[in-house]
Parts: structure tokens; C-alpha cells; sequence
């Protein structure tokens, strides 16, 4: 055969198969274009629940009118711990107190440093919160009804929950932003009588409020910060009375599960 006529069929059978890739790519990228995810990576619609193969991906949309829907399909994890700082800030000066956190099912312990160099320690699960300070194993414990005190309560944090109970008009901003590493939901209301509003922001990870700021007018005058969680399951000396009284009732331990 000519090698000149080869080289047509040659170059003739690849140009068809450029047009046939070209063409199904294009099919392709026409089914997916649709599809937009914001930079941030939040949560997927919790009302599309599972999709079939090849179904269009829904995003939820936050703005004032959505965000109250989506911070309701978030959930905090049922085991953990963080450190938590509480920074409050006055007219020319300003404070600022830690605190560690462990959560385990339906538990919250609270190790809160006190100016003095002391600790005070609480452990709540909602129906009884027992407080006392220090480590020693003769610490008094003081025990009484939780009350209207939450856990939340106990380690001096809001709960963004509260945003849920607010009326659409009083969320001013609502959006997807960044906190540090964090892909969070930011949430801020609008002033109220006495002039004070309220930043949130809640990771879509972890469904945990990690910074939420008070402000009066333009200055804040506090701010609560817990970026790094470790979803550890903690066993059940962190939840144990200094007389040894293990709170902790048997269903919740599992032997086979190795804790911390």
C-alpha cells in the first residue's frame, strides 16, 4: 500500500476517535454541570436522603430563612472531649478562664481552672449535676436537681440550639465561612433592645458550636473558642465521684470498646 494513503487512513481513524471521546465528554460534563458545591463543603440537603446513581447532588442554601433548618439536621457527636477558652472583655481590661470538656452518652464533665490556681469540677447528665474542687479523694461533693441548668450551662457557652427558637427576622446573617481549618455554618442576629447581638459558628463536621462571640454595639465583650475536638469515648473513671461512686450506669459501658 501507498505509505501516503496509509498514513491518511492512519491519521483518518484518529481523528474519529478524538470526535467520539470529544462527543462523550461532552455528554458528560452536560448531565453534571449543574451540580455546584460551595467552597466550604457544607452538609447535603438532609431531606434528598440517598440518592440513586447518577441523581443530581442538592446543597442546602444558607441564608437567614434556611439556616434555621439546617443547623436543626446537625447532631454532636455522643462521645468526646475539647478544650474550651472563655475570654470576656470590659472597658479597659479583660479576662479569661479554661476549661476541659468530656462528654460520654448523656454525661458532661466540666474541669474548670479558677484564678486561684484551684479546679472546680461538674458532672451533669441533665437530672443531677455533681460539683466539687480539686482531685483529693476526700473532696466534699455538693450534689443537687440540674434544674434549668443545661451542660451547656455548666461550661459558661451558649447553646447554638437557641438559634432555633429565634423568629426568622431577628437572623440578620447567615452563611457558609471558614474558621481556621473549619468548614462552618455563621449565623449573627440582629441587636436586640439593650444593643447586644450574637456570632455563631457551628462546624458541619461535628455539629458542635466551636466560637460564638457577644457583642454590645461594634465591641465585643465575649467570646467563647474550641476548635480542635477529640472524639475519644471515655471510660468511666472520668465520670467516677472522688469517694469512688461510679456514675455511670452498666448499659453504657462496653467492655469490647477500647476507651481512654
Amino acid at each position: 500500500m501507498d505509505k501516503r494513503k496509509l498514513n491518511w487512513i492512519t491519521w483518518t481513524v484518529l481523528a474519529a476517535a478524538a470526535a467520539l471521546v470529544a462527543l462523550m465528554l461532552g455528554g458528560s460534563l452536560s448531565r453534571t454541570a449543574h451540580i455546584t458545591l460551595p467552597p466550604s463543603e457544607p452538609p447535603m440537603d438532609p431531606a434528598a436522603g440517598d440518592s440513586a446513581a447518577g441523581a443530581a447532588l442538592t446543597v442546602v442554601e444558607i441564608t437567614p430563612e434556611t439556616v434555621q433548618a439546617a443547623i436543626a439536621s446537625l447532631s454532636r457527636p455522643e462521645n468526646y472531649g475539647r478544650s474550651v477558652t472563655i475570654e470576656y472583655f470590659w472597658s479597659g481590661g479583660g479576662g479569661q478562664h479554661e476549661l476541659y470538656t468530656i462528654v460520654r452518652g448523656p454525661w458532661t464533665r466540666v474541669d474548670r481552672g479558677l484564678p486561684d490556681g484551684s479546679t472546680r469540677i461538674s458532672v451533669t447528665n441533665g437530672e443531677t449535676t455533681y460539683i466539687w474542687y480539686g482531685y483529693e479523694e476526700n473532696a466534699e461533693v455538693y450534689a443537687a436537681p440540674a434544674g434549668s441548668i443545661s451542660a451547656d450551662d455548666e461550661q459558661s457557652i451558649p447553646t447554638y440550639e437557641e438559634i432555633l427558637a429565634l423568629p426568622p427576622e431577628d437572623i440578620a446573617q447567615a452563611d457558609y465561612r471558614p474558621l481556621e481549618a473549619l468548614s462552618c455554618i455563621y449565623v449573627e442576629t440582629a441587636a436586640d433592645s439593650g444593643g447586644y447581638s450574637l456570632r455563631y459558628w457551628v462546624s458541619v463536621e461535628t455539629g458542635l458550636l466551636v466560637q460564638a462571640e457577644k457583642l454590645l454595639g461594634e465591641d465585643i465583650v465575649y467570646r467563647m473558642t474550641s476548635l480542635y475536638v477529640d472524639e475519644t469515648r471515655y471510660d468511666a473513671s472520668r465520670f467516677t465521684l472522688p469517694d469512688g461512686t461510679v456514675l455511670l450506669e452498666e448499659e453504657d459501658t462496653d467492655p469490647m470498646e477500647p476507651m481512654n
